[in-house]
């Protein structure tokens, strides 16, 4: 893109690399624990997952370092003590990814898996993706609190064509609630960036029509934090009764054309039910729970329903032609570059497109602090592009 800087000649970019770098979900502990055997295509790899009998969950590549078979149950595969079992000679693989046996031989010492590092969230299991093998560059966050007061979590998962830093992208993109959602009263009230963490708030009014009859307001805060492009947190807080909930976006890129979106949510205890959810206070309180968080999954489905049919026709659009009201969808994008790591130079430290990759970090942020970095660049992109100064 042209900068008084550079002086280049903008170049259109119409399809993202289809695999940025970081943690995307994998299955829950509990599909795990029912299917024993997990595989899948994740991130253009074939792999498998499983746990063993004390509970350490490993996700490897789905074929045998011996000569090739998949590993995964529809080939043959299978669990035995804990440990993986392969269809076609017996060689069997602890959840280190080594060959602790064979049937008729000492086990190879060179057969292992290829592993991919682990993270579990609330029973969720995550899998770091790397660039050319990278090692994790950032991790994710601690488990939010959670309690009595907290339901179980409710899933939803929808699978289309499309790319996480497309979906992500409504994180920033708030103008899109109003016009495409009809939510009312749209507000942005902080935005910021560090390192792969990224957070973006704001307020806005839903007014909902019950019984055809009456109009009712909710007035509600959110929160959502973005540690990457598989992994978002949506904390919700509804003013007018008091009710917090909490909605995991989890987009995970399938085959180079397809993600698969999974929505995760949890509602938090209502103790005086309102005029919204009348009819709920003759509920039992741990019921009244439930039976919120199923409502508010298959609300929040309804929603990304209405993405999906526009994440799956548009065109990625680069350099954007942003407008006055577009907010920091400038300054998230240039955030997202540095999961694009480019070629390895000499010395073999491989780089980002905008960033160096010079270390990992913890809680989402690399071992510099680069949001400076950022809030320069995005305000430059904002130039660059033609658009106007956000709102805020």
């Amino acid at each position: 893109m042209i900068t008084k800087a550079n002086g280049r000649i903008p170049r259109r970019v119409d399809r993202l690399p289809p695999f940025p770098e970081g943690w995307y979900f994998i299955a829950t502990r509990d599909a795990l624990l029912k299917e024993k055997l997990i595989e899948k295509t994740w991130m253009g790899e074939e792999i498998v997952a499983w746990s063993d009998d004390e509970g350490r969950v490993c996700v490897a590549e789905a074929f045998c370092p011996h000569l090739g078979s998949h590993l995964g149950p529809a080939a043959g595969g299978t669990i035995r003590d804990g440990c993986l079992v392969c269809p076609f000679h017996g060689f069997t693989f602890d959840t280190t990814g080594q060959c602790v046996a064979t049937p008729n031989a000492p086990p190879p010492r060179a057969a292992k898996l290829k592993l991919y590092e682990t993270r579990e969230i609330l029973g969720m299991i995550f899998a770091w993706y790397g660039v050319g093998g990278r090692p994790p560059q950032w991790d994710l966050p601690e488990e939010p609190p959670t309690g009595a007061d907290w339901s179980g979590l409710a899933f939803a998962t929808l699978r289309f064509r499309g790319h996480p830093q497309e979906t992500t992208e409504n994180s920033v993109d708030v103008e899109h609630l109003e016009y495409t959602h009809g939510y009312h009263d749209v507000e942005p009230t902080a935005f910021s960036i560090d390192g792969a963490y990224l957070r973006s708030c704001f307020d806005f009014k839903n007014v909902r029509t019950v019984a055809g009859l009456v109009d009712v307001v909710t007035e509600i805060t959110v929160v959502t934090h973005v540690h990457g492009l598989g992994y978002s947190l949506v904390e919700f807080h509804e003013n007018t009764i008091g009710m917090d909930s909490r909605l995991w976006v989890l987009s995970t890129p399938v085959d180079g054309e397809f993600v698969e979106l999974t929505l995760v949510s949890q509602a938090r205890e209502v103790r005086k039910p309102g005029r919204y959810i009348v009819g709920m206070g003759f509920l039992p309180r741990k019921l009244r729970n439930r039976l919120m968080n199923r409502i508010l999954i298959h609300e929040e489905r309804r929603f990304v329903a209405q993405d999906v049919v526009i994440w799956e026709r548009k065109r990625y659009q680069s350099p954007p032609r942003l407008s006055r009201a577009d907010g920091p969808v400038g300054k998230y994008r240039l955030y997202c570059r540095q999961f694009y790591p480019g070629p390895a130079p000499e010395n073999g430290n491989t780089q980002t497109s905008r960033l160096p990759a010079d270390g990992t970090a913890t809680h989402g942020r690399r071992i510099d602090d680069r949001a400076s970095l950022h809030a320069r660049g995005g305000a430059e992109e904002l130039r660059s592009t033609g658009s106007a100064p956000s709102r805020r």
